[in-house]
């Protein structure tokens, strides 16, 4: 059916196309000057009808009509002189030759570039060749070794001192969860994914049971970003794992969704997505990817006309009226430190539990306005990491990394 439309579609262009070819080329041309003697006539009849509404003296019209006269007297010997048939100014041919040889290369480009023989997919095939996708997904393995390599970022020389003795520690105890918790945390802000990943599942391996919804998203997350945004085999067992002990997780519903988008399943995502944003708390760190990932999800999931609910008025969180009001008491060094208190746990929260853009690109120029430009340098390249696939995300951050001179202005 589909070639049988093909090549009606393709036979009615050609029609259409060489038509005006063709009757050009059996009509004769008509010269300039029959066009200009049938406007001489209409200009004879509106001169009389000037005069009969009083608009024109006889002598006006008499001396139009002389002139009018002379140019009809013109155009009739203009008319007497032999003009060529359009036939030897047509070439129907060439138009056809030039038609054919169109459809001939196009035919040709399809058929070494298309897939003339893929058969009909309706829904139902669609799905079935996602879930066979979704039950055959890569190992870890072979995603992280698929995935671009990232950026490290520049650590400060205390901090990455500070770092190997907690390394050093848990190596002496392998089996003590905390130690093993902030390695994996402390990994992470450096940019050794791997090493924050082995960490994660490590703990994991020992809380065993005990093992709440958080760790298994923190490890699927961790695995997620080694594979450069992929979801592999084994996160989405870490994410199962994770809504199996607490269905209502919000980052471990977001991951789901992202799993089911990457492999053709967008009215999976969609559901899931489309809750996240109606129900959630508006500055979750899952939001802002979402909205704006949403409109093309919601196209696809066949629900072209949905809008989210409208975004808060501020998604930063900030010091409250009070705080306000006590730092205006506060000598220049308490208000100093009150700011850098504010940047520091910004910053923690972001290293636990991520966050939207705008609040990366709010703590990187912060930092550097506190004078700690190399961690702001760090804290840029991670973001970068984060948020390296979503180009409306990376132009929030960068953009405000170049208010503070750490890129190029764009």
């Amino acid at each position: 059916m589909f070639w049988i439309l093909t090549a009606a579609m393709t036979v009615l262009v050609a029609v259409a196309i060489l038509r005006p070819f063709m009757g050009r080329a059996q009509a004769v041309a008509e010269p300039a000057a029959a066009y200009d003697l049938g406007v001489y006539r209409d200009q004879l009849r509106e001169v009389d009808r000037d005069v009969k509404r009083g608009v024109l003296t006889g002598d006006e019209a008499d001396r139009l009509k002389t002139e009018i006269g002379r140019k009809i007297l013109d155009a009739d010997r203009a008319m007497a002189k032999p003009s060529a048939p359009a036939s030897r100014s047509a070439r129907p041919w060439v138009a056809a030759v030039a038609l054919a040889l169109v459809v001939a290369g196009s035919t040709a480009i399809y058929w070494r570039l298309g897939e003339p023989a893929m058969p009909d997919l309706p829904l139902a095939a669609r799905i079935a060749a996602s879930d066979e996708r979704l039950a055959a997904l890569p190992s870890q393995a072979e995603a992280e070794a698929a995935a671009p390599a990232q950026p490290s970022p520049q650590a400060d020389p205390e901090y990455l001192r500070l770092v190997e003795q907690l390394r050093d520690a848990v190596s002496r105890r392998p089996d003590d969860p905390q130690g093993l918790e902030l390695l994996a945390q402390h990994e992470a802000r450096l940019g050794n994914i791997a090493a924050a990943r082995d960490a994660q599942q490590r703990l994991i391996a020992i809380r065993g049971p005990a093992s709440q919804a958080p760790d298994h998203v923190r490890l699927a997350a961790l695995m997620i970003e080694a594979a450069g945004g992929f979801v592999s085999a084994e996160a989405r067992a870490e994410i199962e794992a994770a809504l199996r002990i607490d269905p209502a997780d919000g980052q471990a519903r977001y991951l789901a969704g992202l799993m089911y988008a990457q492999n053709d399943r967008p009215d999976l995502a969609f559901g899931l997505w489309r809750d996240l944003l109606e129900t959630g708390p508006a500055d979750a760190p899952w939001v802002a990817p979402i909205r704006q990932l949403m409109p093309e999800l919601s196209w696809l999931a066949g629900e072209p006309n949905y809008q989210p609910p409208p975004m808060a008025g501020s998604d930063l969180p900030g010091p409250d009226a009070g705080a306000v009001a006590a730092a205006g008491e506060m000598s220049p060094e308490e208000q100093q430190q009150m700011i850098t208190g504010m940047v520091r746990n910004l910053e923690a929260r972001l290293m636990t539990d991520s966050g939207p853009p705008a609040e990366w690109a709010r703590l990187i120029t912060s930092l550097v306005r506190i004078g700690e430009e190399a961690r702001a340098r760090e804290i840029l390249a991670r973001a970068q990491a984060i948020f390296g696939g979503t180009p409306q995300a990376m132009e929030i951050i960068d953009r405000a990394a170049a208010t503070v001179g750490l890129v190029p202005a764009p």
